[in-house]
């Protein structure tokens, strides 16, 4: 009988380690879970908190930067303290015009305006960024320099018209395009350019190009100097009418010299015997209003370098007509003349060459005591040329 109670007591303390267990085991997990939890809920905090602290960094950063660019001196420049949202403007402005106005010889110096500037070289140890930085730079010094002019002189202009206009071409130009305003700006002048913080910069731009104008009209010439530098510079301003025709020569890439030479005697060949029809009166045009050889009101320097020299030529007789070699394009031109004269309409590109090259001096002697301190150390292209004459120096003294 003890020993079934004994049994009985086994087995009923085997159950309840195996129930025990399973609530141990269950205890376990919840605990486990439980504890789980809380680390997912710290490390959540913690992530949380790290988000938020690297956000407020960025903006942090962010207003510390448009603080920078738009109060703090990024050049000086004369006694003028340039920020970084001005200098910018200047550059992009500069930039952008160098690209519309000469997009194809700046591809072909290898530009790449996909690229950083200030990754591809440009000449002499520069970048394209040192460029465009010295244009930029040299802008902003004739604007000051014309703008500290004009307060000295008294000179006043009313920029508020220009600017509207200015303000409107931009809203078009961003409507143009399917931008935001806000994004035109900062697309086109730089990070922090907005409409409200670039109106000053620009009205003394508008300031400024209003007293260049003023300048310009100071300095027109007399009739009697427009007379005298035309005399001096006839070649530039008379204009030809003249008639040709080309002849290449049929010359194969790998030619020799000989071949070369019977190919050249063929062309010339068959120009003279054009010219000699043509002095006869069999003419190599059928309509002497619409043909195509026809070239009229031609300055010098628009016609092929060859031509232009036998064109100019004083004792050219009206109806003149000749055989031009041109050896570097193996190729003859047989030419008549027709006409040269000048236009009287020149007088005024004359008054303005006059006027601007007295302008330009004036400017460039202003702009002499307005130096350039670069307070970021951003300008490389200055101690570039620094670095230039010193090695030039040394050499030099070797």
């Amino acid at each position: 009988m003890a020993k079934n109670n004994k049994s009985q007591t086994e087995n009923a303390q085997k159950v309840q380690t195996r129930y025990e267990r399973k609530l141990e085991e269950r205890k376990k997990r919840e605990e486990k879970d439980r504890r789980e939890e809380k680390l997912m809920r710290a490390g959540a905090i913690i992530v949380g908190v790290a988000i938020i602290a690297a956000i407020t960094a960025s903006i942090t950063f962010s207003v510390l930067n448009k603080n920078a660019a738009l109060k703090k001196t990024y050049v000086t420049i004369g006694n003028h303290a340039v920020t970084k949202l001005e200098y910018d403007y200047y550059f992009h402005t500069s930039y952008n015009n160098y690209i519309n106005t000469y997009s194809s010889l700046l591809s072909y110096m290898g530009l790449d305006t996909a690229a950083a500037l200030d990754e591809q070289p440009y000449a002499d140890g520069l970048t394209w960024k040192d460029f465009f930085d010295r244009i930029t730079v040299e802008q902003i010094q004739q604007t000051k320099a014309l703008a500290d002019d004009a307060a000295a002189d008294n000179f006043s202009y009313d920029a508020s018209l220009d600017y509207d206009n200015l303000i409107s071409s931009i809203r078009t130009s961003a409507d143009t395009a399917g931008m935001k305003i806000s994004d035109f700006y900062r697309n086109t002048y730089g990070d922090y350019a907005t409409e409200h913080n670039l109106e000053a910069i620009m009205k003394e731009g508008i300031l400024a190009s209003a007293y260049y104008n003023n300048l310009m009209e100071q300095n027109k010439p007399s009739d009697e100097e427009i007379d005298a530098y035309y005399a001096e510079n006839v070649q530039n301003y008379d204009k030809v009418d003249y008639r040709s025709f080309v002849y290449a020569a049929d010359i194969a890439d790998d030619a020799t010299e000989e071949e070369k030479a019977a190919a050249m005697a063929d062309a010339k060949k068959e120009a003279l015997a054009v010219k000699k029809e043509w002095e006869e009166g069999k003419l190599p045009y059928e309509d002497s209003e619409t043909d195509e050889s026809l070239k009229e009101g031609v300055y010098y320097s628009g016609i092929p370098g060859a031509v232009a020299e036998w064109l100019y030529e004083d004792g050219r007789s009206e109806n003149e007509i000749d055989v031009i070699e041109d050896e570097a394009g193996s190729q003859y031109y047989v030419v008549e003349f027709i006409k040269r004269y000048y236009d009287e309409a020149d007088d005024e590109n004359i008054s303005n060459t006059i006027a601007g090259n007295r302008t330009t001096e004036y400017i460039t002697k202003l702009m002499e005591s307005y130096t350039v301190t670069d307070n970021k150390g951003d300008l490389h292209y200055l101690t570039a040329d620094t670095d230039s004459e010193t090695e030039e120096s040394s050499s030099a003294g070797e």
